[in-house]
């Protein structure tokens, strides 16, 4: 599995990413989440009604681009698959919350239930454009 530099670790403490996912009509789709990062994998709390997810569950392929907001010629992207897991009593939707202060309970409506998405890196690319 490819490791991400120490160079661009830092992005992994950041607010947001952007993940991409394959549409069902073979186009990208692109949302900003919420995220938590762990050695080179990063996770994600997603509703199972979003399309985002239903995208995952049909094809897992999925880019994560996280952006240096204070540095925006630097980002880290990490392109790989994405296993999704079943969060049925909230446990990592709680870690979630705890980093950003929400309930993610108070998002879903009855019936709706959150799933864990890892994203494993296939590939990784660590990109500054500073001169």
């Amino acid at each position: 599995m490819p490791e991400i530099p120490s160079s661009h670790r830092d992005l992994l403490d950041g607010q947001f990413a952007t993940l991409a996912t394959v549409g069902p009509d073979g186009r990208p789709q692109l949302s900003e989440v919420w995220f938590l990062s762990d050695g080179d994998t990063v996770s994600l709390s997603l509703n199972d009604s979003r399309q985002k997810t239903k995208n995952l569950m049909a094809n897992p392929a999925a880019n994560l681009f996280l952006l240096d907001l204070a540095a925006p010629h630097r980002y880290l992207e990490i392109r790989g698959d994405a296993e999704v897991t079943p969060d049925d009593d909230y446990a990592f939707a709680d870690r979630v919350g705890a980093k950003y202060g929400a309930d993610l309970r108070s998002r879903d409506r009855p019936g709706q239930a959150r799933v864990k998405v890892t994203i494993r890196p296939v590939r990784v690319n660590a990109i500054d454009i500073r001169g």
